[in-house]
């Protein structure tokens, strides 16, 4: 893997690759994306490192590193959407605290902690898996009729 000299940042370039994230969204949502430029859906995003540059000795370029989107949740309701836009509000007054920004301001240290209410109306993995096997026995039950 490449050094950086402590004075590098690197530039960071998105990959082309978005599939994780069309692939979240619903029809809805896509045809409300077209119909009103404009509009924003929320998201959370993860993102992975793909590709660097500029790492050679004597390379005359800036370091790069790109991104690509490996996964990706779009917020369908519009109380999804308000618990991530706060969760996103309480990582910004982290980073004020932590000094990464210019301005310093009060904010909660865990911004996880606005997602918890939502998050428990949300179905649990059991309760996935439950729903799947459920879907199959219908199927089955439907096949041998």
């Amino acid at each position: 893997m490449p050094k950086l000299s402590p004075a590098d940042v690197p530039e960071v370039k998105l990959d082309s690759a978005a599939a994780a994230v069309e692939a979240s969204l619903t029809r809805d949502l896509r045809r409300g994306l077209f119909e009103k430029p404009g509009t924003t859906v929320v998201a959370i995003v993860e993102l992975t490192s793909k590709s660097y540059t500029g790492h050679a000795e004597g390379e005359d370029k800036d370091p790069q590193v790109k991104l690509r989107v490996t996964g990706c949740e779009v917020a369908r309701t519009d109380e999804d959407a308000k618990a991530l836009f706060e969760a996103k509000r309480a990582m910004w007054r982290d980073r004020q605290i932590e000094g990464t920004l210019d301005e310093i301001g009060d904010g909660p240290r865990r911004p996880d902690a606005h997602l918890i209410e939502v998050m428990a109306s949300k179905p649990t993995e059991d309760e996935l898996k439950a729903h799947k096997r459920a879907v199959e026995e219908r199927r089955r039950a439907e096949y041998v009729r």
